[in-house]
């Protein structure tokens, strides 16, 4: 069994690509008390245009992904988190823009409870009935959320920033389209998206490996698949214009709230895309990090408190970041921090910061190593980006400032800023986009 240890890191990693094409891979922890597990495949809520080899074009509803992710949890019997409860695990799931993550942790049992993983994923039941009364409780998801400031923000930004990204989606769907949505619907993107070929399962905690290994070769070797086929997903081109410049909404929150935003399109692959990642963060704790004169000053002026945040994501043909926090004087905010990019993008990082941002990066991924749940999540996010997590500090390593001072004016573009602001409920917008 092809098996990789990771010297610096004291970390060694069984891999294994069983013959229906599904990844495995099991990190063993000794001495750590608790499991964890994922199962996940690289299918998420951008994924509503693509085609599968051999099959025509498919369009299908907004919130396909998510809704999916509800419904595998029922079985015909009942719901698989009481067989989850019984086996003395805690099991939970996630729909992200570019992946569907199914999960648990367990102290005990978790050669039981990694088959009731693998199986109820790979065993949907779905019926009209069922997936009509689930479209009643995701509509009802999407209000809960839609009561959230942050939440609401975030999604006026997204609206903002993108014309024709199905990032500016909510990842649930809307109302509309989940109600479009159909058992045949649900099954055509289950069997294009959930091929054992299109996933990836880690486990990762005090575990034999060779054992749970030999348990999951045997338990997919029982079922039946059809051959792998390419799956080809389509995205329109995003302009660079921004969808709109600015939105308003009130809701009844104590203090305004403003999230500032930027977009970029890009062809990187999975690759590209995690250094990307890397870079930008560098980037953003630079410019925005609690060690930096902007968070510093607006903090001891009182401008911001601890709802100060940022952010960035890239996926397939997008990336985007966000700045944000609760505060008095949105204005004030807004101007430090166009000026502070604006000073930035004239005169590059300093070499100093840089490295600083760099050795901060490098001892939070190393901080991560003795947590088994950040080591199985991503794990598996950089395992559907074709690369390995184990060599992310090699990645790390590679950075160059000069790279980063070009992601930093590539990205930052001052006159393509979006912002998104909540107001309470009792002041007036200047302009209410609601």
């Amino acid at each position: 069994m092809p098996s990789t240890t990771y010297e610096t890191l004291h970390e060694r990693m069984l891999t294994e690509t069983l013959p229906n094409g599904l990844t495995v891979h099991l990190v063993p922890k000794k001495g750590y008390s608790k499991a964890y597990a994922v199962f996940t495949t690289r299918y998420g809520s951008l994924d509503n245009h693509f085609r599968v080899d051999g099959e025509p074009e498919q369009r299908v509803p907004d919130g396909i992904a998510h809704f999916l992710e509800h419904k595998l949890f029922e079985e015909e019997w009942g719901d698989i988190f009481h067989t989850f409860a019984t086996n003395g695990a805690s099991a939970n799931a996630y729909t992200s823009h570019h992946r569907t993550a199914y999960l648990f942790s367990a102290t005990s049992k978790v050669e039981e409870n990694l088959e009731t993983l693998v199986d109820f994923v790979q065993r949907p039941y779905l019926t009209p009935e069922n997936v009509e009364k689930e479209k009643g409780i995701i509509e009802q998801e999407i209000r809960m959320y839609d009561e959230m400031p942050f939440w609401r923000g975030y999604r006026h930004l997204l609206e903002n920033l993108f014309v024709k990204s199905p990032v500016r989606i909510d990842i649930a769907g809307t109302a509309d389209s989940i109600r479009e949505i159909t058992p045949k619907e649900l099954l055509k993107c289950y069997h294009a998206f959930y091929h054992p070929s299109n996933m990836v399962l880690a486990v990762v905690g005090d575990i034999d490996a060779e054992r749970l290994m030999t348990l999951v070769r045997e338990n997919q070797a029982k079922k039946q698949f059809s051959p792998p086929r390419a799956i080809a997903r389509y995205f329109e081109d995003e302009p660079t214009a921004l969808n709109r410049a600015r939105s308003e909404i009130r809701m009844p929150v104590s203090r305004p709230l403003i999230l500032l935003g930027w977009k970029e399109q890009h062809t990187l692959d999975g690759l590209g895309q995690l250094r990307r990642e890397l870079v930008m963060q560098l980037v953003q704790d630079v410019l925005f990090g609690h060690a930096s004169a902007l968070f510093q000053d607006l903090l001891d002026a009182g401008v911001i408190d601890e709802s100060f945040s940022c952010d960035y994501e890239v996926g397939p043909a997008y990336g985007f970041s966000f700045i944000a926090s609760e505060t008095d004087e949105p204005e004030r905010f807004e101007t430090a921090v166009r000026e502070t990019i604006a000073k930035a993008i004239a005169d590059g990082l300093a070499g100093e910061d840089f490295e600083r941002a760099r050795r901060k990066q490098l001892g939070e991924y190393l901080h991560a190593l003795n947590s088994p749940e950040a080591i199985a999540n991503q794990l598996t996010e950089v395992a559907i980006k074709q690369a390995d997590f184990f060599r992310v500090p090699e990645l790390i390593a590679s950075l160059t400032l000069e790279e980063a001072n070009d992601a930093l004016r590539g990205h930052y573009q001052l006159d393509h800023t979006a912002a998104s602001l909540v107001l309470p409920s009792g002041e007036a917008p200047a302009e209410d986009e609601e």
